[in-house]
């Protein structure tokens, strides 16, 4: 198993025989303004693409947690070829239907897929009022014969949701969206260095990859004081931050 952070919650993922994109988010930097109601008005995306889109116009599926725009965007749906197979939450199909997509799949619970199990889990995108507003996202959990489990969380805080999966499925490698975006009022909306120390801490037979940071202008919490707290905390060795463009291999 080898996964690529694209940028942001972009990733591409090969696993088994597939090649799977994850929340693709294709604009270009800059092109889309602030996310309303947080604390700087730098525009989005922060970062360029670190290569062209059309390097990843082919995969097997692609794989999309939820719609907020920077997992699901026009450039996106404009770009990806309308008979590429769309997986989703329960909810999402019919507008990714209406969007010109023909062949679109909702993972209520789970689903065989190419010889992969793929299995919906739950979280939440956020706490109180906003959690709500932000409305339902999902995690997905990829397991095959002989490879490694791979547990893709999405916009989620640590909570009992979390936990529930990491215990039902016990994953080698966990993908957390660890850029702490907030708004100007309220809580984070996504995990933050706490939670990443907490799901470390909670689950040490899982090896964390983090990633949604620095490409997105609510998402506060740096690669460099990611790694630098979780060094603190002697979780260091337990967690790769890749850069945008970079693989992440497996290795037991």
């Amino acid at each position: 198993m080898k996964l690529q952070l694209i940028r942001n919650a972009t990733l591409r993922i090969q696993y088994a025989h597939l090649e799977l994109l994850v929340d693709p988010m294709f604009s270009d930097a800059k092109a889309n303004p602030p996310v309303f109601n947080s604390a700087n008005d730098r525009r989005n995306p922060l970062v360029p693409l670190p290569f062209s889109m059309t390097d990843m116009l082919r995969p097997n599926a692609v794989l999309v947690t939820h719609l907020h725009p920077d997992h699901w965007d026009q450039d996106a749906i404009d770009a990806l070829p309308k008979s590429t197979p769309i997986l989703c939450q329960p909810g999402d199909e019919d507008t990714l239907a209406s969007q010109g997509f023909a062949s679109v799949t909702a993972v209520q619970e789970s689903l065989e897929y190419e010889g992969i199990s793929i299995i919906r889990t739950g979280g939440r995108h956020g706490t109180g009022e906003i959690g709500q507003m932000m409305g339902q996202v999902s995690g997905f959990i990829l397991k095959a014969e002989g490879h490694p489990t791979l547990y893709i969380a999405g916009d989620t805080i640590w909570c009992d949701e979390v936990k529930e999966a990491l215990d039902a499925h016990k994953p080698d490698m966990t993908v957390v969206n660890a850029g702490g975006a907030r708004f100007l009022t309220g809580d984070p909306i996504i995990m933050d260095e706490d939670d990443v120390i907490e799901l470390l801490r909670y689950a040490p037979y899982t090896k964390a990859v983090a990633v949604h940071m620095e490409a997105i202008n609510h998402c506060l919490v740096t690669r460099e004081a990611l790694s630098g707290r979780l060094a603190a905390e002697g979780l260091g060795s337990r967690i790769e931050i890749p850069q945008d463009g970079q693989w992440v291999e497996w290795k037991a």
